[in-house]
């Protein structure tokens, strides 16, 4: 990014082009503001990773210029990756009292919340962050206390629309603030860099009221158990559950680590006062299967969720089976569809009736529809649209459709720099971009060693061979093969594979034989040309060389 005084300049590090891992960079006259910090889920493309995060290591080189960290709103894929990254950033963070309590509960769990200062801002207010003048302005989206950002600046105003949608009865939290939105298009709007993840879908967006309604007439009418699964963020979907089970004279347990720490969350800040406090997993056991009401998580199919566990039978404390129903409350992230459609195999395999929003009014999208960004840029009238938030299709879309409301757009993706102002928007520069993976414990970026040799077994497999020598580096017995996926060991081919490798040691020449790694090199190199005249497959190879 050109680190100049006199111009405004955005640059998309994650999100952009792609759906999650949202990390966007402002700069104002060289200093640095970034808006969110979220994670990705890993899909077919990606098979050797679960969690992804954008590479953070621009913005880090610069961590000295970055005045904060502004938080949208609460959902993953916008502040998940903020315990993994923020010891590269190390600046204050902004956030409403939702998302804060939220996001101090992770922090907690990481051991990390002594050290990161944490401003709690008020939904619609005005703050500074630096020299930068911010207003929050209140939308509605599937999470409470979700909210734009709008950008005062010499250069003009701008507004960072996060996401949102318009709900005319949003049930838990207020309507989309038009009046202050009104008020800005008034003053003039330079530039809305914008959500399109939903711009395929025609008309106005559909409304909380209408899933409550739809989740309450259709739990009334099932026997047997009733799971719910949804994003556990999603706070007035997990109201709408709980009311829609009190209805049906059902008691609500919540199953998932994700949900509990929501719930505590929801209840500190206000919400859900007027549901009673759920029942854990344990407590289960002893509710009849027609009182008993289940709220899950893991709708996107997530290897280690509750609902995939339960769908394999390995949870320890919840069952479903021939009888039982489980409704998704949800949307499918594109690239989950496998993992997705696996877990509902799984579930239908058990006897259990699977429902989804193709059968019944059990899911509304919290994102703009085409109709509503329509109606957003008649308020805004803004000189140019930016897209962001959504796959190059999305993106593409969002543009059309901005320019048929007569804005200017500009195209951009993940790394490339765009020059808002002085002059005419024009992208000036790219930036270095790339994934990274949460590793257990670690953070690796998608491109390294470990993970591309983990890709490469996941496709073709891995084979250790050992074998023992004396001082003298000649062969003790025959070697042994491993090849867990790829061979039996009662195979007749591993047999002539072993022998073919003990023969290829016996040609190495003496003078390799006396220095260990150059001994295992022509080993490595013997036991692969004896697997691929075989198997016609290049598996990761190692050995390991014992001297007797």
């Amino acid at each position: 990014m050109t680190e100049t005084i006199g111009n405004f300049a955005f640059l998309p590090l994650g999100g952009t082009g792609e759906i999650g891992m949202n990390l966007n960079l402002y700069m104002l006259d060289g200093h640095y503001l970034a808006v969110d910090c979220g994670i990705g889920f890993s899909g077919n493309d990606t098979p050797e990773a679960e969690i992804l995060m954008p590479d953070p290591s621009f913005l880090a080189e610069r961590h000295d210029q970055l005045c904060g960290l502004v938080v949208t709103h609460a959902h993953e894929d916008h502040l998940g990756a903020i315990e993994h990254l923020w010891p590269q950033f190390k600046c204050p963070i902004y956030a409403t009292p939702f998302a804060a309590a939220v996001l101090k509960r992770k922090l907690g769990e990481a051991r990390m919340l002594d050290k990161v200062q944490i401003n709690v801002i008020a939904p619609g207010a005005r703050f500074e962050v630096g020299p930068f003048d911010l207003q929050f302005i209140s939308v509605t989206h599937s999470v409470p206390e979700a909210q734009s950002l709008a950008m005062r600046t010499p250069y003009g105003n701008y507004i960072h629309t996060g996401d949102f949608k318009i709900d005319e009865a949003p049930l838990l939290g207020p309507m989309t603030d038009f009046d202050s939105f009104r008020q800005l298009g008034e003053d003039g709007v330079r530039a809305v860099i914008g959500d399109s993840t939903n711009v395929f879908r025609e008309g106005p967006s559909g409304t909380e009221q209408s899933v409550r309604e739809g989740l309450t007439t259709l739990i009334a009418d099932l026997t047997g158990r009733v799971a719910v699964t949804c994003f556990a963020s999603n706070v007035a979907r997990v109201e709408s559950i709980a009311m829609a089970a009190r209805a049906a004279g059902r008691k609500v347990v919540t199953v998932g680590r994700s949900l509990r720490n929501l719930e505590v969350a929801a209840r500190e800040c206000g919400y859900l006062t007027d549901i009673p406090p759920f029942l854990t997993e344990q407590d289960a056991a002893h509710i009849p299967d027609r009182e008993l009401l289940l709220i899950v998580t893991g709708s996107q199919g997530e290897p280690r969720s509750a609902l995939t566990r339960i769908a394999a039978d390995t949870h320890p404390n919840i069952s479903l089976g021939e009888g039982d129903t489980i409704i998704y409350s949800s949307r499918m992230i594109p690239g989950n569809e496998h993992a997705v459609i696996a877990v509902q195999d799984n579930l239908s395999r058990r006897g259990v009736r699977v429902l989804t929003d193709r059968d019944h009014p059990v899911h509304v999208s919290g994102h703009a529809t085409s109709g509503d960004l329509r109606r957003l840029y008649e308020v805004l009238k803004p000189e140019y649209v930016v897209p962001t938030h959504g796959e190059w299709r999305h993106l593409t879309a969002h543009a059309d459709l901005a320019r048929k409301v007569g804005a200017k757009t500009v195209l951009l993706e993940d790394g490339d720099i765009l020059q808002l102002a002085p002059g005419k928007p024009e992208i000036i520069d790219t930036a270095p971009t790339g994934r990274y993976v949460l590793d257990g414990s670690r953070i690796l970026p998608l491109t390294s060693d470990v993970l591309a040799a983990r890709r490469r077994m996941l496709y073709n497999g891995m084979v250790i061979g050992s074998f023992a020598v004396d001082d003298e580096g000649f062969m003790i017995g025959l070697p042994k093969i491993s090849a867990p996926g790829l061979l039996e060991s009662t195979d007749p081919e591993s047999h002539r594979i072993v022998e073919d490798f003990a023969n290829a040691i016996d040609d190495i020449p003496d003078n390799i034989r006396a220095e260990d790694d150059a001994f295992r090199d022509a080993a490595k190199t013997a036991l692969r040309r004896a697997l691929g005249r075989k198997l016609q497959k290049r598996p990761l190879v190692d050995v390991h060389l014992l001297r007797v």
